[in-house]
C-alpha cells in the first residue's frame, strides 16, 4: 500500500497554495479506509483514541520544480529500489509512512492526530497554523515528518528574512562626489558573512554607471537558534544598516531530552541531532521532534529520490515510537 500511495502522491502536482487535487485524493483515500476526515482549506486531519493528543504532521505541498530534471518531475520512476520524482522525499515519504502508521496504530492512554498540511514550503498562514485553530484535540506533543534519514531532530533552527537598507548621497562618479552607499554597506555585509547561520542572498544598488549610488539594499537569510527577537536585537546592535524583518513568527525550537517522546525515541534506538532546516516545528505551540525517511540534501533538487525500503521502515518506526510513547506516559 505504502509504495502505491507514494507514487500516487508524486504524480499529483501540488506546489504551495495549489494542493487541492492532492488534498482531494488523500481525503478520499482516508475516507475509503473508514477514517473520519476533517478538512480546512487544503489541510486534512483525522483523530483516533481519547485523552491528551500526540500529533503526527507531514506536508503535502512541494516547491516548484527546478530545471535539470531528466524526466517529468511528476512522473514517478523507480530505479534500483529508489523512487525519483518531485516531492517523493520532501515530503511524500513522510506522508505515506505516517498515513500507514496512523491507520494501523492503536493508541493507548492518549489520542493520535494525523495532520496532512498545506503551504509548508512557503511557511504560509493557510497551512498547519490555520489547521491548528480548528483541530479539536488537546495536543501535548508532535512528530513532524521531514526527511531526516530516520534520525530524530530534537532542535531546529528558526528563520528570519531581513531587508536591510544603507543610505548614502548621490554624486558624479567622475568627480568623486557623494557618499557611495555600496561602500558604506560593505562593512555590514562583511559582518553578516562572519556570523554562523547568516547569509546575504540579494543585493541591489545604483541606477547608472556614472552616478554614485545613494541607496544600497540587501537581503539576509538568518537561521536562528532560539528567539528571533533576541537575534534581531543582537544584529541591530552590530550593524549600521536599517534592518526590517519580514516576519518574526518562525522561531527556533527545542524539546527537552527527558520529554516522554524523546525518551521513547531513544528507547527504540533513534539517533538524536540538531536540524539546520526549518519545518512546521516552528508553528507548533507544543514540544515536537522531527523524524522521517529521506535525505534532506536532496530536497528541492532535480536529483530528489527516496529509498522505498526506507519508507516502509519509517512506517514501522513510527508505530514503534507511538507504542513506546504510550508506555512512557504511564
Amino acid at each position: 500500500m505504502i509504495q502505491q500511495l507514494l507514487k500516487a502522491l508524486v504524480s499529483i502536482p501540488s506546489p504551495s497554495r495549489e494542493e487541492k487535487a492532492k488534498a482531494d485524493y488523500l481525503e478520499a483515500f482516508l475516507s475509503s479506509r473508514g477514517e473520519d476526515v476533517h478538512r480546512e482549506g487544503n489541510n486534512l486531519w483525522c483523530i483516533k483514541g481519547s485523552g491528551p493528543a500526540l500529533m503526527m504532521d507531514a506536508h503535502i505541498d512541494t516547491v516548484m520544480p527546478v530545471s535539470g530534471w531528466a524526466s517529468d518531475p511528476n512522473t514517478p520512476v523507480v530505479i534500483e529500489g529508489r523512487l525519483h520524482g518531485l516531492g517523493c522525499s520532501d515530503d511524500g515519504g513522510c506522508v505515506a509512512a505516517m498515513t500507514k502508521a496512523f491507520l494501523e496504530a492503536r493508541p493507548e492512554g492518549y489520542s493520535l492526530v494525523l495532520s496532512l498540511s498545506a503551504e509548508e514550503e512557503i511557511s504560509g498562514k493557510g497551512g498547519l497554523e490555520k489547521a491548528l485553530r480548528h483541530i479539536k484535540a488537546d495536543i501535548r506533543a508532535g512528530i513532524i515528518g521531514e526527511p531526516t534519514s530516520l534520525r530524530m531532530a530534537v532542535r531546529e533552527r528558526g528563520l528570519m528574512v531581513l531587508d536591510c537598507m544603507v543610505r548614502g548621497k548621490a554624486g558624479h562618479a567622475a568627480r568623486q562626489e557623494g557618499d557611495n552607499a555600496i561602500y558604506k554597506a560593505l562593512a555590514d555585509i562583511e559582518w553578516f558573512r562572519r556570523q554562523p547561520g547568516m547569509q546575504v542572498t540579494i543585493i541591489g544598488a545604483g541606477t547608472q554607471h556614472n552616478v554614485v549610488p545613494d541607496l544600497c539594499t540587501f537581503t539576509v537569510d538568518v537561521r536562528t537558534e532560539g528567539s528571533n527577537e533576541d537575534a534581531l536585537a543582537h544584529i541591530k546592535s552590530h550593524v549600521g544598516a536599517e534592518v526590517r524583518p519580514r516576519s518574526m513568527r518562525l522561531n527556533g525550537s527545542a524539546i527537552g531530552l527527558y520529554h516522554p517522546l524523546v525518551r521513547a525515541g531513544v528507547a527504540i534506538g533513534l539517533e538524536t541531532f540538531s536540524s539546520p532546516t526549518l519545518s512546521n516545528q516552528a508553528l507548533c505551540p507544543f514540544p515536537t521532534i522531527k523524524l522521517g525517511p529521506g535525505d534532506s540534501a536532496l530536497s528541492h533538487t532535480a536529483e530528489e529520490s527516496i529509498d522505498l525500503e526506507e519508507v516502509e521502515r519509517a512506517a514501522d518506526i513510527y508505530l514503534k515510537l507511538l507504542e513506546e510513547y504510550g508506555k512512557n506516559l504511564g
